[in-house]
């Protein structure tokens, strides 16, 4: 490719300054991950900007996750974004915590993770949907982080906020280790019909066997979401350094760029750089630091 690409999905923590309980089950990631790090892991691919998703640290510490990146940001324009955490199941209480999250002016959405919960419409209750509603006036967007059996329920959601832009993480976590596509490809069309829900070509080789996966067992999958969402809906996300678990970062650019590989230029630019711009509404670089 003759440019650089945006990543609409990446993470960094510091566990000297925040803490973060999932990555006590996580021995390879459970150390800090820095912007340092981030730039030894990309290797040849550049970077021209990123948009840092939350990284699941104590709720009563998203605000100071938030501040953090912010201050990372002042020394690094390439962080162009912020999706943080609020508590949306609360419903009309989390609009004090939305204002606070919205005085920070990178913040340009919203993550509240669904996967971990049982219930497969727990994004349908309707205290759910009036907290997500509510994004819409803060000119924020909500990153959904679902199983795949969960994406009926999340289109039923899409629906119901209909002045709330949504994007789909790592395609719906479809089962790639297990070849299980039946609850996924019957829910990612019903998602993807909803105009106001793009996609993130991300986290896939996560959900395949980490040490045996191939691009060509992945191309199905990323395919699919493609053909549902169409060229101009999907972006490319990295998912660094949850990714890291099966896969470098170049090849992970790499395999993408191999299953697009009938894309035009113009194609692939919307995919890995453009369509995230877009989408999390983010400003040119400067001269100085394109």
């Amino acid at each position: 490719m003759d440019f650089p690409i945006i990543d609409s999905h990446v993470h960094i923590w510091d566990t000297s300054q925040l803490d973060y309980p999932w990555l006590a089950t996580q021995p390879a990631l459970n150390r800090p991950f820095l912007l340092k790090d981030f730039d030894a892991a990309r290797g040849p691919i550049e970077v021209e900007q990123f948009v840092f998703v939350q990284a699941e640290c104590r709720p009563e510490q998203a605000l100071d996750e938030v501040a953090w990146v912010s201050m990372l940001a002042k020394e690094d324009p390439r962080i162009g974004g912020i999706v943080a955490y609020a508590p949306l199941e609360t419903g009309e209480a989390v609009r004090d915590q939305l204002e606070r999250l919205a005085a920070f002016p990178l913040v340009r959405g919203i993550r509240r993770i669904v996967f971990e919960e049982d219930d497969v419409a727990f994004c349908t209750s309707q205290p759910f949907i009036a907290g997500v509603r509510a994004l819409a006036e803060f000119g924020l967007s909500f990153d959904l982080a679902l199983s795949s059996s969960q994406l009926v329920a999340a289109a039923e959601l899409a629906d119901a906020c209909p002045d709330v832009r949504f994007v789909l993480d790592h395609i719906g976590k479809p089962d790639v280790k297990n070849r299980e596509r039946a609850p996924w490809m019957l829910g990612l069309p019903a998602l993807a019909e909803c105009p106001n829900v793009w996609c993130k070509l991300s986290g896939v080789t996560t959900q395949a066997d980490h040490d045996l996966w191939t691009p060509d067992e992945l191309r199905p999958y990323l395919n699919f979401a493609v053909e549902n969402f169409g060229i101009n809906r999907v972006m490319f996300g990295g998912d660094w350094p949850v990714s890291t678990l099966a896969v470098s970062y170049p090849i992970w650019v790499g395999v993408l760029h191999y299953v697009l590989e009938e894309c035009s230029n113009d194609e692939l630019r919307a995919v890995f750089h453009d369509n995230t711009a877009e989408f999390y509404r983010l400003r040119p670089p400067s001269p100085a630091t394109a």
